[in-house]
């Protein structure tokens, strides 16, 4: 059945983007695990080199995702379960932004988006650590990739698409109808606890997973004592990463 009023291009674009970031990830996960383990100065190089490319294109295809997603949100394109499920068209422009982190597909993409802008000044500015601290960070943006791209995993479903049709979703008789979008006038709103200043600009606290990633180079050279410290350290900065677990 073809259904009346729906913008496809925008879902397709940005699921081939989601797909992209996993790819990505997991080689730049597996390029710099070989930079780090090779002994030879040149292999190092070779595979360090190409995870910088694999970990680019990562960042382009968070950036990515991240723009399809908020024009479709701006656009009220309801054909879309996540706009239809967080937005509406009485919000106002700067509370939109507030409909990205509300549910929990744009909470994993903020996450990764600034773990992409982390990555990406670890490459810049570090020399020695790179390719360790940066197999980290690619693993973690391996495992919030997985998060959006969404799969099952012994009959649970783990993750969600936030490029998902809405009557793909939902069970309900006016989507036997091919002109159901006519039906659908508004989107579900924003919670109102969340159109509010401080949501819009989201403050988060994710610039403390750097710290967490150089932390586990550290175990081998301290001494037990020490070693109690820094697991504390990373306990506390593993705070964030129970969302996974929620």
């Amino acid at each position: 059945m073809d259904f009346i009023g729906e913008h496809l291009f925008p879902g397709k674009l940005g699921h081939f983007f989601v797909l992209l970031s996993f790819v990505a990830s997991l080689a730049a996960t597996v390029s710099y695990y070989f930079s780090t383990t090779h002994k030879e100065e040149a292999d190092k190089l070779r595979w360090r080199q190409l995870a910088r490319i694999f970990f680019v294109a990562e960042a382009v295809s968070v950036v990515s995702i991240f723009a399809i997603l908020f024009y479709i949100i701006s656009n009220h394109l309801f054909e879309y379960k996540y706009a239809w499920q967080h937005s509406s068209k009485a919000l106002e422009m700067k509370y939109l932004l507030s409909c990205f982190w509300e549910g929990q597909e744009g909470s994993f993409l903020l996450w990764s988006f600034w773990h992409c802008i982390l990555g990406l000044v670890v490459i810049k500015k570090e020399k020695q650590w790179e390719a360790p601290v940066m197999t980290v960070v690619s693993f973690m943006q391996l495992c919030l990739a997985t998060m959006i791209v969404g799969f099952t995993f012994f009959g649970q479903k783990v993750g969600s698409n936030p490029f998902t049709l809405l009557r793909n979703e939902l069970v309900a008789p006016i989507f036997s109808r091919p002109d159901y979008l006519s039906l659908v006038q508004d989107g579900n709103d924003l919670n109102p606890l969340l159109q509010n200043y401080w949501m819009v600009i989201h403050p988060r606290y994710y610039s403390l997973d750097l710290p967490l990633y150089y932390s586990h180079l550290l175990m081998p050279l301290l001494v037990y004592g020490q070693r109690i410290i820094v697991a504390g350290f990373v306990l506390l900065c593993l705070g964030p990463y129970l969302q996974l677990v929620y």
